[in-house]
């Protein structure tokens, strides 16, 4: 899973021909740090036919900003540059899948 910053969300998200679930989180949030390997596999998983990347809202206070992002993780779904879902918080993996597949 690829952590990106402001400059480059445009092109890997707005841009992007495939769906894409940015994870929302921070360094020194627990549920964030659990969901890691939950998106990493996904990740692998979904590799050419969706994207799931990551922004670390101290990095990219911008766009947490622009989204609002109040708490993390705050896993957003876009398709064709627009924000299409949200999910709050840690959840598993099935749910995750569940919706990335309703957007391919």
């Amino acid at each position: 899973m690829v952590q990106i910053k402001s400059e480059q969300f445009q092109k890997e998200v707005l841009e992007s021909n495939v769906p894409v679930l940015v994870d929302f989180s921070a360094t020194w949030c627990g549920p964030c740090q659990m969901m890691g390997p939950v998106l990493e596999q996904l990740s692998a998983e979904y590799e050419g036919k969706a994207k799931i990347l990551k922004v670390d809202v101290d990095e990219s206070a911008d766009l947490a900003m622009k989204y609002q992002v109040m708490s993390v993780p705050n896993m957003i779904f876009f398709k064709g540059g627009q924000k299409v879902d949200a999910v709050v918080g840690a959840v598993p993996a099935n749910f995750l899948k569940e919706k990335l597949d309703g957007l391919l």
